[in-house]
Parts: structure tokens; C-alpha cells; sequence
């Protein structure tokens, strides 16, 4: 049986995260392209090194699977992740964002897969959000805990200001 789990991001996860990201498949299906090396570990410096960043390293049966971050932004929380190509399919995704989201108690979180990222779309329809077209941005308090934003090309993705 496998088990997922989280614990904080430690210096060795950086190297990891690096590679997954740099999976050309993978980096294609997200829409975004991957990071030089330098850049990648200073812009993982500069989120471990603010408080308000909410960040994890997701385990499979301690193996390093992905993280998941969520961070505020022109005053919206967003959630983010990357997995592993080899953790694809296999329910990885599904159980480590539950386990974030009772981490994590800010309410609404506001997520933009790319729309050909049908994975991942899937994934955070799975785990309760809902689509929401970035024009019809809904008001926090009309109860809608997650909010889903397909986006149809990377342009319409937030900058990378974390």
C-alpha cells in the first residue's frame, strides 16, 4: 500500500524539485516553460524565506513525489504544485492536496492549471474546486471555498512573483 505524506521542504528536495520541473513532458503539459538551474534555486530560497509562504514536500512511501505551495498574491491565496512525472495517475496528487488543504486553513484558494493540462484540471476538480472564469471572479464571501481558473494559454498565467 502506498503511503503519501508531507513534511517540510528540505535542502535536498531543491535538486529533486529541479529535475521534475525540468521534464521537458511535463513542463509542456503545465504551460510553463522550466527554470535555469541558478534561477530555480533562488527563487526556492526566496519562498522558504518568507513566513507567509505555506509550502510542502509530498512523500511517496518517503520518496520525494512534488511539492505544493500556496502563496498570497494581489490579495488572493493560490495553490500550486509539481509532481514527479512517474507519480502521474496513480491518486498521489488527489491525496497530497487533501492533506494540504486540512493543513491549510485559508479560505478562498484560487488555482490556474493550463486548460490543456487536463490532469491537473481533473486533479483540483477531484479535490472541490470549481470553475471559475477570471472575469466572474467571485466575492470571498458568497462561500465558494476553491476557485478554479483554467487558463487557455500561458499568457493569462499570474507572474511568478513568489
Amino acid at each position: 500500500m502506498t503511503t503519501v505524506a508531507l513534511r517540510p521542504v528540505e535542502d535536498d528536495d531543491i535538486e529533486i524539485f529541479h529535475r521534475y520541473e525540468s521534464d521537458p513532458v511535463a513542463s509542456e503539459r503545465a504551460a510553463f516553460p522550466a527554470r535555469e538551474h541558478d534561477r530555480f534555486v533562488k527563487h526556492w530560497a526566496k519562498i522558504r524565506a518568507d513566513p507567509s509562504v505555506n509550502l510542502r514536500t509530498v512523500l511517496v512511501d518517503s520518496e520525494v513525489a512534488g511539492n505544493i505551495v500556496e502563496w498570497e498574491q494581489d490579495e488572493q491565496h493560490w495553490l500550486g504544485y509539481w509532481f514527479g512525472r512517474a507519480f502521474w495517475g496513480r491518486g498521489v496528487g488527489s491525496t497530497a492536496l487533501r492533506l494540504f488543504l486540512d493543513e491549510i486553513p485559508i479560505r478562498p484558494l484560487y488555482a490556474d492549471p493550463a486548460e490543456q493540462n487536463v490532469g491537473s484540471v481533473r486533479l483540483l476538480e477531484k479535490v472541490g474546486f470549481q470553475r471559475v472564469p477570471p472575469e466572474q471572479q467571485p466575492p470571498p464571501e458568497d462561500g465558494i471555498q476553491y476557485v478554479l481558473h483554467v487558463l487557455g494559454s500561458p499568457d493569462d498565467r499570474p507572474s511568478d512573483s513568489t
